[in-house]
């Protein structure tokens, strides 16, 4: 029964169709492990939800910062900006179907060696700390008062990481980086950048090569990071190629690391 990853999907329908073509799967016996970002800025984000949820327990998912922006914007938190493409979402006839699905999937999956999350994880978590944090989130945004969570998600104060937040301050911050972080320094201070790993900014390394970082006992699987593409360190894979951008969508078989591609989309 093998296992599969696949990097950021990012509303590419017919690229998703032709990798699970390439990989043989079948889903009463393969298994796939979705990185995150399954929406926006490609074409047919409403086609990749259906497709992945048609999927049932042969998929595992996990939220990136595109899928929590969607659930944003299905509740009116934020407006669509001109490069958003999520409009077929929100005019589905099953829009509360696919959405409500969306809104249940976890922040991090962890299996055996094996954690994936879509951008990665402060120096200072250790991979039982960040599963810890990641049940806290699903069970902020999977309750009865997930509007608060989005709410601040979007629209609220900014605060760093600190052990000693509570309640969805803490939720929204954990959230943050474990789905935009890129760079950080040693003490767990996130940048924005998003370039290639050779114009990182000064005083910033990327978070997976922290010293000292404390999820090295695993192997840490992720996305986001479209610049950097595939990219497999000891304890780390990258896995979001660039689909979107005009690249690959790849997928990696956990078991052997084999690499299957489709050409990305046309821009």
């Amino acid at each position: 029964m093998p296992t599969y990853a696949i990097g950021d999907v990012q509303g590419c329908s017919k690229q998703l169709e032709q990798l699970l073509d390439r990989i043989r799967f079948d889903a009463q016996h393969d298994r796939v492990w979705f990185v995150g970002d399954l929406v926006n800025r490609g074409p047919e984000s409403a086609g990749v939800l259906r497709l992945i949820k048609g999927l049932r327990a042969s998929a595992t998912v996990v939220l990136g910062n595109h899928d929590l922006f969607l659930l944003a914007a299905a509740e009116g938190i934020v407006d669509l900006r001109p490069k958003d493409t999520v409009h077929d979402v929100l005019r589905a006839t099953d829009c509360q179907e696919l959405v409500g699905w969306l809104r249940h999937r976890p922040l991090a999956h962890r299996e055996g060696r094996f954690f994936m999350v879509h951008a990665g994880l402060l120096p200072q978590w250790t991979l039982d700390e960040a599963a810890a944090l990641a049940r806290e989130i699903q069970e902020s945004l999977s309750g009865p008062d997930y509007r608060t969570f989005l709410k601040e998600l979007f629209h609220g104060t900014i605060r760093p990481w600190s052990p000693a937040l509570q309640g969805v301050a803490r939720c929204v911050a954990a959230a943050r980086v474990m789905t935009r972080i890129r760079t950080c320094t040693p003490s767990g201070e996130l940048s924005n950048f998003s370039g290639g790993l050779d114009d990182v900014p000064e005083g910033f390394l990327p978070w997976f090569r922290i010293p000292g970082r404390r999820s090295r006992d695993g192997i840490v699987i992720t996305g986001h990071w479209a610049a950097l593409g595939l990219h497999f360190e000891q304890d780390h894979w990258g896995i979001d190629s660039g689909c979107v951008w005009g690249r690959t969508l790849t997928a990696v078989r956990l078991e052997d690391r084999a690499l299957f591609h489709v050409e990305g989309l046309r821009r």
